[in-house]
């Protein structure tokens, strides 16, 4: 029998809803993504760690869950809430459910809220902490006690504790370091089916380690949390600027790279989530739709007059920086999602780009 459930923002605002998860409480920021499918790889990002993910499109669950579209080894998302979940699942890969997938990695999910309603609360009054709680008492003065999203360091409760290779090398493939901030699977295959032959890193890991073992390039992957409390990263980014080693960055790779060159990152209202985002490549004159998913972004200002950093992307729904690139250096960064998953392939040239970085270098 369904077990009642309230979603609670920490204003007071309250989503009265059905438990299909996990019966326990879950805290988190509460965001919304606007993406028609893909919940798996949604709930797998590691992006998503410490926050409670509300889905906008109205019915989740559909096509059951499998064992390929993962984007990490677990379930990262604090909590799940949707409009509608789909008890009835139908895919020919499908190994469960939805809802099975949620309590075997003891994640709480609500449905039957209004989401829209919900959306245009976050949209109006930003991104809050929120819960989702089996009773109301003491729910507001648990969220209110519990962290922001700003100061908080993510990525190390993410990342990986020890270096290792993945997939099989093809002779003479170029080796590059994938430092892991939370790394999406996805990334990985791109980057394998571009050549390269790849070891992945703890984000706190020492550039000279990494070079010392033959890596030829770098790639700083997406994470959570605030960009500005990765001290660690930032302090990457400068020694990669001064060994002048090939570089590419996604996500919060973009971020700690824009930190490392001098410039500031800030925290956008209700940030860019969703597989629709349209991002203008003023390189080429080009619109590209997007998949993303952020909550901070790159203050324009901070970085517009060094005269060393080409803003090469922008984000055509706020015009916030999209991407950027070193007019010197073999050093480049977006902040959108190339590898998508789920999501449009526009973009997937920017894997093809950081071969031929490597190999020309």
């Amino acid at each position: 029998m369904s077990k009642e459930a309230y979603l609670i923002l920490e204003d007071g605002t309250e989503f009265k809803g059905i438990s299909f998860g996990y019966e326990g409480e879950s805290l988190g920021e509460v965001v919304f993504n606007t993406s028609m499918s893909g919940y798996q790889e949604v709930i797998t990002d590691p992006s998503y760690s410490g926050q409670i993910v509300a889905m906008t499109y109205t019915m989740i669950g559909n096509y059951g869950v499998n064992e390929e579209d993962v984007e990490s080894s677990k379930i990262q998302v604090a909590g799940y809430a949707v409009k509608e979940y789909s008890k009835k699942y139908s895919n020919h890969r499908a190994a469960m459910s939805l809802s099975e997938y949620l309590k075997m990695g003891k994640i709480s999910a609500i449905e039957d809220i209004d989401t829209r309603r919900l959306t245009r609360h976050i949209r109006d009054k930003g991104a809050l902490r929120g819960g989702i709680f089996f009773t109301r008492e003491g729910a507001v003065d648990k969220l209110l006690a519990h962290p922001k999203m700003e100061g908080l360091d993510l990525a190390s409760k993410v990342f990986c504790k020890e270096p290792y290779n993945y997939g099989a090398d093809a002779p003479g493939s170029p080796k590059i370091a994938v430092y892991d901030f939370g790394v999406k699977t996805n990334i990985l295959r791109l980057l394998k089916a571009d050549g390269f032959s790849i070891t992945v890193y703890p984000g706190n890991t020492p550039l000279k380690t990494v070079l010392s073992a033959g890596a030829k390039g770098v790639f700083l992957s997406n994470g959570p949390g605030d960009p500005d409390a990765v001290l660690y990263g930032k302090q990457l980014v400068k020694d990669i600027i001064k060994e002048g080693v090939p570089c590419f960055g996604i996500c919060l790779g973009h971020q700690l790279i824009s930190l490392g060159l001098g410039g500031r990152t800030y925290k956008l209202k209700f940030g860019h989530r969703g597989a629709n985002q349209p991002v203008k490549n003023l390189l080429t004159g080009k619109v590209e739709i997007s998949s993303q998913n952020h909550g901070f972004a790159v203050d324009y200002d901070s970085i517009k007059g060094f005269s060393y950093i080409e803003i090469t992307h922008l984000n055509l729904n706020d015009n916030t920086v999209e991407g950027l690139q070193h007019k010197k250096l073999p050093l480049y960064c977006v902040q959108y999602h190339p590898e998508a998953s789920p999501g449009p392939h526009d973009s997937r040239y920017l894997f093809k780009r950081f071969h031929d970085m490597v190999v020309s270098a």
